[in-house]
C-alpha cells in the first residue's frame, strides 16, 4: 500500500490490479540472502528483531517480492526502490519520479507471500493458508461478529474450513484498505486457490477480476 494519489494523467485508463503470488519454498536461498542488501537501515533492524527464523524469512520474502514487482512496474532496479517503515502498516513507497506511484498491498501466510498492485486504485489484500488443524470454532468466536458467527455455525462441517478463512480474509483485506485509503471498498474479490483463501478489496471499481501471476524469476 502507498499513499500516492491515483493517476490523473490518463483519465481513460482502465482500472486493474494484479496479484503476484509466491510459494516461498520455491525461492532459491542464495537469491533471497543476496536481497538483504536491498533493505534500508530500518528494514534491517526490523528483520533482526524477529526471533523466529520463519518470521524473518516471511519478512524478507515480502520485501524481496515487493521490490521485484515495483521495479518491474516502474522500470527500475530493485535496489532503487526506496521504502519507509510504518508501524503496524505496510511500508510507504518514496520515489521522486514525478510520475504517479502504484498502490500495493502485501500479505503472507505460512510459506506463501502475495503482493497486489494497481496503478489506479488503493488496495487491501489478505491471504490465509487453509489450515484445518486449527480450532476454527474457537477462533470464530473471537473474531467474528454475531451474524458471521451464526452463519459459520450453521454450515455443514465440510464447508466450515473454507468459509472461515474466506470470512477472515475479507475482514483483514477490508482493514488493510481502510488503513491505506481511509475509505470503504468499492469492490471485493474472492479468488480461487487450492491452498489459500485470497481476498482483494479495491477502493475503486476494477474493470476485471484481478489476475494471479506467478513470478517466473522466483527460482
Amino acid at each position: 500500500m502507498n499513499e500516492a494519489a491515483p493517476p490523473t494523467n490518463n483519465a481513460n485508463s482502465t482500472n486493474s490490479a494484479t496479484i503476484w503470488l509466491l510459494d516461498g519454498r520455491c525461492v532459491n536461498e542464495a537469491v533471497l540472502v543476496a536481497s538483504l542488501a536491498w533493505l534500508n537501515v530500518d528494514e534491517q533492524q526490523r528483520y533482526a528483531r524477529f526471533i523466529r527464523p520463519e518470521r524473518q524469512r516471511q519478512f524478507l520474502l515480502g520485501r524481496w517480492l515487493l521490490r521485484r514487482v515495483l521495479a518491474e512496474s516502474l522500470a527500475l532496479t530493485p535496489s532503487q526502490i526506496v521504502l519507509r517503515e510504518r508501524p503496524h502498516n505496510a511500508p510507504l513507497l518514496l520515489l521522486d519520479t514525478g510520475l504517479p506511484l502504484p498502490h500495493f498491498s502485501l500479505s503472507h501466510s505460512g510459506p506463501w507471500i502475495a503482493c497486489a498492485l494497481s496503478m489506479q486504485s488503493a488496495l487491501g489484500l489478505d491471504i490465509e493458508l487453509l489450515d484445518g488443524q486449527r480450532d476454527l470454532a474457537g477462533l470464530a468466536e473471537q473474531i467474528f461478529d454475531s451474524s458471521e458467527l451464526a452463519s459459520f455455525t450453521a454450515l455443514p462441517e465440510a464447508e466450515k474450513r473454507l468459509s472461515f478463512y474466506q470470512t477472515w480474509s475479507s475482514k483483514e483485506a477490508h482493514y488493510k484498505l481502510r488503513c491505506n485509503a481511509a475509505a470503504p471498498a468499492a469492490q471485493q474479490f474472492q479468488l480461487s486457490h487450492t491452498s489459500l483463501s485470497i481476498v482483494l478489496c479495491s477502493a475503486m471499481p476494477l474493470a476485471a477480476v484481478p489476475q494471479i501471476s506467478v513470478p517466473q524469476w522466483a527460482a
